[in-house]
C-alpha cells in the first residue's frame, strides 16, 4: 500500500453527540484528526488539483456532516467520517480520531481512533 498521506490536525467542530440527556440538547466541541492515505504522485507530477485528493473539499464535507449529525457514539461518528473520505473522495485508507474535550472529569479529552479501508465498506 502507498505510504503517501494527507494529515488534517485539530479540526474543531460543534455538534450533538453523546448518550446523556444534556448531550442530546447542547452542542459540544469535538476535535477531529485525519490521516488520509492515497496516491499523491499524480498531483505531484502534474501540479493540477484535478489529480489530487482535494482535502479542502473533503474537510468541508466532514464539517458539514458532523455539524448536522446527532450520533450517540463517537465511534459511529469516526466510522462515518472514514466512510465519507473513502467512498466520496477515493482515499485508500483513513485513520480518523474524534476527541471530546472535557468528557471525563480530570481528563483533557477522551476519544477514539479508527482505521478503515475500502474493504470495510464493500
Amino acid at each position: 500500500m502507498n505510504a503517501d498521506r494527507i494529515e488534517v490536525h485539530d479540526l474543531l467542530v460543534r455538534c450533538i453527540v453523546g448518550i446523556n440527556p444534556e448531550e442530546r440538547v447542547n452542542k459540544q466541541d469535538v476535535i477531529i484528526n485525519l490521516t488520509l492515505y492515497g496516491d499523491l504522485l499524480p498531483a505531484g507530477l502534474s501540479d493540477d488539483i484535478e489529480d489530487a485528493i482535494n482535502y479542502k473539499t473533503l474537510t468541508k464535507r466532514v464539517i458539514d456532516h458532523v455539524e448536522a449529525s446527532d450520533y450517540l457514539l463517537v465511534e459511529r461518528m469516526a466510522h462515518r467520517i472514514a466512510e465519507i473520505a473513502i467512498r466520496e473522495f477515493g482515499v485508500q485508507r483513513a485513520v480518523v480520531s474524534v476527541q471530546k474535550p472535557g468528557a471525563l472529569r480530570f481528563a483533557r479529552s477522551v476519544g477514539v481512533v479508527v482505521e478503515r479501508t475500502a474493504a470495510d465498506f464493500a
